[in-house]
């Protein structure tokens, strides 16, 4: 057995010396065979940098072709003969009831057609024309307001200091009702880092004066959902289901914020007052909403009326008036009279469009469109100074782009998607609804590539009868090749 341990020892041994004479074989063969590689494919080269292959030419350049253009101003201009003809099928529909309207070609500034525009309606939501107009005049477009928790004058008091944003939420992953909106949880984490005992939270309303709601407003709409009583601080806008545009609202929304504080504090909301701060209590947290630009967008995109009551008084405290309804109205028609509008017939109780007792004439919503519609091809005069017109209309232009678009956005989304689809995706308006009003106030770029400014408005008739009519008048526009 011992020497058959040593033969199978000695055949292990011969196998390894065999197997370092071939490692030793094959290494000289491969060092061989580089040698040779390297003298053919030269990899200093520029042609065996990337792996031995060749890279090719830099592609010819390709040129892009937008599909969104601005609408081409070279185009016949339309006539007042062509829209009067065709608007004639449209603008006697019986479904209207008491209408009047005016359209208007923006390049030019040329009312094309007016039916009794300079009568007085019931505008409904199309008044938030007018409050983002005066806004975008009055009001930075990057422009924030604060909300901030303060020192209470009593030992373990905090004060929640509304600044006037609707805004805030508390949804759990800070995903609002309203784009980039401010986290109560941001001012949560601010007070338990300032280290401070709390136990009772007071809300301060102080930044808003006079009633919550407006002349005209039906108590109904807030739990129909529509408004909420006009406090300076509130959550998704008093939405009780934060995330549904229209849920039901709460009727005391700045101290159910308040109350939300203390519940995400620990606090007994029981324990949670309505009060004031001292002034230059310390601060202990503060969140800021989104731009102005941005609640402008939502407000006009989904009709928001507590955003639009909301920013009617941002526009009077910039302004240095007193935040009130009367004071927003106030504040709202001085920068529309700064600007040079208009306002014969304009009479308002609020800032949303909400009030029944709202009156406006379809000429100053289109004369305002026109405006912005408007091109504008230099921003100053030659002298070097900007101009009124220019200055206006620059300010105006964002406008623009906050209207829904037929058949796809916000509250047009449902509309001129069975009926009237000609002006599916071509007309961009504000609509306006109440049980007694219905209206219609944009642009639309009609078949000869003209935009046309329109502001149509119905008053008497229900909304589910009027609305049909007054799509049909502007998809009449989109058809139109009226030069």
């Amino acid at each position: 057995m011992v020497g058959s341990s040593k033969k199978i020892g000695g055949l292990a041994a011969r196998r390894r010396r065999n197997t370092w004479i071939v490692l030793g074989t094959a290494s000289t063969l491969f060092v061989a065979a580089a040698a040779v590689v390297l003298a053919v494919a030269k990899p200093w080269t520029p042609e065996f940098r990337h792996g031995g292959l060749t890279v090719p030419p830099p592609p010819t350049t390709v040129r892009a072709y937008p599909q969104v253009v601005p609408a081409p101003q070279t185009q016949a201009a339309p006539t007042p003969a062509g829209i009067v003809a065709a608007l004639a099928p449209v603008v006697g529909n019986p479904d209207l009831g008491s209408f009047a309207g005016e359209v208007t070609d923006a390049a030019t500034g040329t009312v094309l057609w007016s039916g009794d525009s300079g009568h007085p309606m019931i505008p409904a939501s199309t008044a938030k024309v007018l409050t983002a107009a005066a806004a975008l005049l009055a009001v930075p477009p990057d422009h924030r307001l604060g909300t901030r928790v303060v020192v209470g004058s009593a030992p373990n008091e905090a004060v929640l200091v509304g600044g006037g944003d609707p805004t805030l939420t508390a949804e759990p992953d800070g995903k609002g009702y309203y784009t980039h909106a401010p986290r109560l949880s941001d001012l949560v984490a601010q007070i338990r880092a300032a280290g401070r005992n709390i136990d009772t939270v007071v809300v301060d309303n102080s930044a808003y004066a006079g009633p919550t709601l407006a002349p005209g407003w039906d108590p109904a709409d807030i739990g129909e959902g529509s408004i909420a009583p006009m406090d300076p601080v509130m959550l998704d806008g008093g939405r009780l289901k934060p995330l549904i545009e229209y849920s039901p609202r709460t009727e005391t929304p700045a101290l159910d914020t308040g109350r939300r504080l203390a519940t995400e504090l620990g606090l007994d909301p029981g324990r949670v007052r309505a009060g004031k701060a001292a002034p230059g209590a310390t601060q202990l947290a503060a969140v800021e909403s989104a731009t102005l630009r941005d609640r402008l967008q939502d407000m006009m995109i989904h009709s928001d009326d507590v955003l639009a009551e909301a920013i009617g008084r941002e526009i009077a405290m910039v302004g240095g008036v007193e935040a009130s309804f009367d004071g927003a109205v106030s504040a709202l028609q001085s920068a529309l009279g700064r600007a040079g509008l208009e306002q014969t017939g304009l009479r308002l109780k609020d800032t949303s469009g909400l009030s029944t007792e709202n009156l406006i004439p379809p000429r100053l919503l289109d004369r305002v469109l026109a405006i912005a519609a408007k091109p504008h091809t230099a921003a100053v005069s030659p002298g070097g100074v900007t101009t009124d017109s220019d200055r206006v209309g620059a300010a105006f232009a964002p406008l623009l782009d906050t209207l829904p678009v037929a058949g796809g956005t916000g509250s047009l989304t449902d509309r001129y998607t069975v009926k009237n689809r000609q002006g599916a995706g071509w007309v961009r308006a504000k609509t306006g609804t109440l049980s007694v009003s219905s209206a219609l106030a944009g642009y639309v770029l009609d078949t000869d590539g003209r935009v046309l400014t329109f502001a149509l408005m119905s008053n008497d008739r229900p909304p589910e009868v009027s609305r049909p009519a007054l799509d049909a008048i502007a998809g009449a526009l989109r058809n139109c090749g009226c030069s």
